[in-house]
């Protein structure tokens, strides 16, 4: 059998408001809700399980490889909402983008304070 990566856990502070920022954001459908979860489903199968741990929120690193149209969009998205962003993900290019690896980069926070990073081509 291959590998591949099927599910995660992301701890939110609030599981519906995260779930919905990242709906939004990527233009995916609701998932079926169960348990303490609120979900979303990739494309490609992967499901986001959302929920509200009952211990402090450590930030985490997410990263999502989109394309071109979607880049666009949910950065028009991000801009209009007015989510403070980066184009490094040490945080000191404020409001740009980056063109590096080919592609294109921006680094912002969701709800729950989780690094995000969405690119339009992968790394290797």
């Amino acid at each position: 059998m291959a590998i591949a990566f099927n599910h995660t856990i992301i701890a939110a502070k609030d599981r519906h408001e995260s779930a919905q920022f990242f709906r939004d954001l990527l233009e995916i459908e609701e998932a079926p809700p169960w348990g303490p979860f609120t979900n979303i489903q990739l494309p490609d199968g992967v499901l986001l399980q959302f929920a509200e741990p009952p211990v402090e929120i450590q930030m985490q690193h997410y990263a999502f490889l989109v394309d071109d149209g979607l880049f666009d969009r949910a950065y028009g998205r991000l801009c209009d909402r007015g989510v403070e962003h980066w184009a490094d993900p040490q945080m000191r290019r404020p409001g740009e983008i980056n063109d590096e690896h080919g592609g294109r980069g921006v680094y912002f926070k969701d709800p729950a304070g989780h690094a995000i990073e969405l690119i339009t081509r992968p790394y290797l």
